[in-house]
């Protein structure tokens, strides 16, 4: 019995030593690598899809987090972010339990030592440099491979300006494999909506002019043609802060048009009237220049604000055409006074010449029949004729004549009514104005619905 527990126990010491040393061997990333033959040599890895049937579909998980939105670019149609990928896929031949290799759960490889799948965004028009891929990915014991990438992603996006600036914007980024049927890859999510959405907007360091509203996902669809491929949308919907645009263009456009409104309470025979209403025309048109900057002409039909816009200036213009036939108007009624202003004129002037004729002032010239001085003729051996009138008389007679000729022509004449023009174009500027406050009220409140949103004060 001694000799046999002698050489158990010499046989148990010789083993030790070997455990150590296979156990030393297991825990090492290297022997975890040459037991999934890692090698460089190992090409079946890097190349093909890893799947043992080759009708099985490697199903890949696609997150994406927004971690900024940098620009929206009416002109080009654009919409640029910051963007997070993170890919998960299942490689069947990268398996192991972690018992034996000392609890390893994961570790870090080279790219290139595996199959990746091609997948790339459609809307995609950055360049290659804004990608910032990481060179190694991670391995789990259940064959799932995780790869993440960061990007300045520069993809198209259809906007529609017709709110614009109270516009929300939908931007579509779709993932779908470059050259691999829906037969082959199926694309899927790790994560829900709300959760994407909550994560993007707490990590979220630079929005702009903008807030994003909902990261939205669609997945398994299906392209068109052949072949089919698998795609997984991403609706990215924005939308546009615009406190700045109401007070730089639609604020200063509710003022001018309420000073126009004002210009009704200034006296039109001042002059005044027409070039402030002029002004405020010329003002109106440089905003208009200004929101040909603002706006691009890629829409169909035109936005809201330049609506507005145009309503605003066609009110204006209204305005000044309104006070320009006032002006046309009252200047008739001061035309058709000069003649009765004439006559009057003509009888105060007469009637000072008889005032002056009695008093002996400046008197009348002599009567062509009659000498001036009777003494003169009978010192000259003239005849003087006997019934002859006197100077003043002859003088009075003259004045009753002429008197009786400015009677005459005065009940010929014509006289007009004393402003009567005047008084037409005041009623025409009074009628003018109620329905111009009443137009500019219904316009207002029209605009009003159909562009504010209902969340806008919220």
């Amino acid at each position: 019995m001694s000799v046999l527990r002698t050489v158990v126990l010499l046989t148990l010491a010789g083993n030790v030593p070997l455990a150590c040393c296979s156990w030393a061997s297991n825990c090492s990333y290297s022997a975890l690598v040459s037991h999934l033959k890692l090698g460089s040599s190992n090409d079946f890895l890097a190349n093909i899809r890893p799947v043992k049937h080759w009708k099985q579909v490697t199903e890949v998980q696609l997150d994406m987090l927004l971690y900024g939105i940098l620009q929206v670019d009416e002109q080009l149609q654009t919409f640029t972010s910051h963007v997070w990928i993170q890919t998960l896929w299942k490689n069947d031949f990268l398996t192991w339990e972690p018992s034996d290799f000392c609890g390893i759960d994961h570790f870090s490889i080279s790219r290139s030592m595996v199959w990746t799948p091609d997948i790339g965004i459609e809307e995609d028009a950055s360049d290659s440099g804004s990608i910032k891929k990481s060179a190694y990915l991670t391995v789990y014991p259940n064959g799932m491979l995780q790869m993440s990438a960061r990007q300045r992603l520069t993809s198209t996006c259809t906007l529609n300006l017709y709110n614009f600036p109270f516009d929300q914007q939908s931007c579509s980024i779709t993932f779908s494999p470059m050259n691999t049927d829906a037969q082959a890859i199926h694309l899927g999510t790790i994560s829900g909506n709300d959760f994407i959405t909550n994560v993007s907007e707490q990590a979220m360091v630079t929005r702009g002019e903008w807030s994003l509203k909902e990261l939205e996902i669609i997945a398994n669809l299906s392209g068109k043609g052949m072949p089919r491929m698998s795609r997984l949308l991403y609706k990215v919907k924005i939308e546009r802060k615009p406190m700045l645009y109401v007070i730089i263009f639609i604020v200063p456009l509710f003022y001018l048009l309420i000073l126009d409104m004002a210009s009704f309470f200034i006296h039109e025979g001042r002059g005044e009237k027409l070039s402030f209403k002029i002004t405020v025309l010329l003002s109106i048109s440089v905003l208009l220049l200004i929101l040909k900057d603002l706006v691009p002409s890629t829409e169909d039909s035109l936005p809201l604000i330049a609506n507005f816009s145009m309503g605003v200036f066609a009110l204006v213009g209204l305005s000044v055409l309104e006070a320009m036939l006032l002006s046309f108007i009252i200047d008739l009624d001061d035309k058709n006074a000069k003649k009765p202003t004439r006559a009057s004129d003509r009888e105060v002037h007469l009637d000072k010449q008889e005032t002056e004729g009695c008093t002996g002032k400046q008197p009348p010239p002599p009567h062509p029949s009659v000498s001036q001085d009777p003494a003169a003729e009978k010192a000259e051996g003239l005849p003087v004729p006997s019934g002859l009138p006197s100077e003043h008389e002859q003088l009075r007679h003259f004045l009753q004549e002429v008197r009786a000729a400015q009677q005459e022509v005065a009940s010929v004449a014509v006289v007009p009514k004393p402003r009567r023009f005047r008084r037409v174009a005041e009623i025409i500027d009074i009628v003018f104005f109620i329905l111009y406050i009443s137009t500019i009220v219904a316009f207002l409140v029209v605009m009003y619905n159909v562009w504010i949103p209902a969340d806008f004060y919220s």
